[in-house]
């Protein structure tokens, strides 16, 4: 049987083996967008979702293919979503992983409400003027540590303490933490969505 092309509106290896896992039980072969020399469109939207639309869209009208795209981040609860859609780029534009993280415990410096979630949107297109798009969100809660904890993961992983492991994402193992992330649970949203509409 043929599988059908679906473009990922990223060039992250990690992610395009993530969700191909995913959708390749759903006829789907899943293409990075770098693969067709695609950059990524600007992201103007003010939410997850919308973002993900606007890369979503981009990615099928340059390949006529559908597309799948994912727009995620931290939202801080005493920060007021904070920092959200800026999550890669907190401390600014060429900020590296480690100066957001330093940006993020000099701001809660002084904070006793240390809630925090990450947050991932996952949407699937048909086609580019898809007016009924699948729309999947995936949330994890968890705390903001005062240092880091941890070697693996990447981001904020190494200060987002996980109550239900006693462990930070920096400290899970790999395999472990892709089962309950944010963006496994999205993931088993959109599946559960897609088995619907088999």
């Amino acid at each position: 049987m043929n599988k059908t092309k679906i473009v990922l509106a990223t060039g992250n290896a990690g992610k395009v083996k993530e969700m191909a896992d995913v959708l390749s039980q759903f006829g789907f072969e899943v293409v990075a967008q770098t693969e067709f020399g695609i950059e990524s469109p600007e992201e103007t939207g003010l939410t997850f979702v919308e973002n993900a639309l606007i890369k979503a869209r981009y990615a099928s009208k340059m390949t006529g293919l559908p597309a799948i795209a994912d727009d995620s981040g931290l939202s801080v609860e005493v920060l007021g979503g904070a920092p959200g859609l800026y999550s890669a780029r907190f401390a600014g534009e060429n900020a590296t992983d480690a100066d957001n993280r330093q940006k993020l415990l000099a701001e809660m410096a002084e904070e006793d409400n240390r809630q925090a979630k990450f947050v991932s949107c996952i949407v699937f297109l048909r086609h580019e003027t898809d007016p009924t798009p699948y729309i999947a969100l995936g949330e994890c809660f968890g705390e903001i540590l005062t240092e880091e904890r941890g070697e693996n993961g990447f981001g904020y992983d190494s200060l987002f303490f996980y109550p239900p492991k006693n462990l930070t994402f920096a400290e899970l193992e790999t395999k472990e933490k892709k089962a309950i992330s944010h963006r496994a649970i999205a993931l088993e949203s959109l599946k559960q969505q897609l088995e619907g509409n088999k």
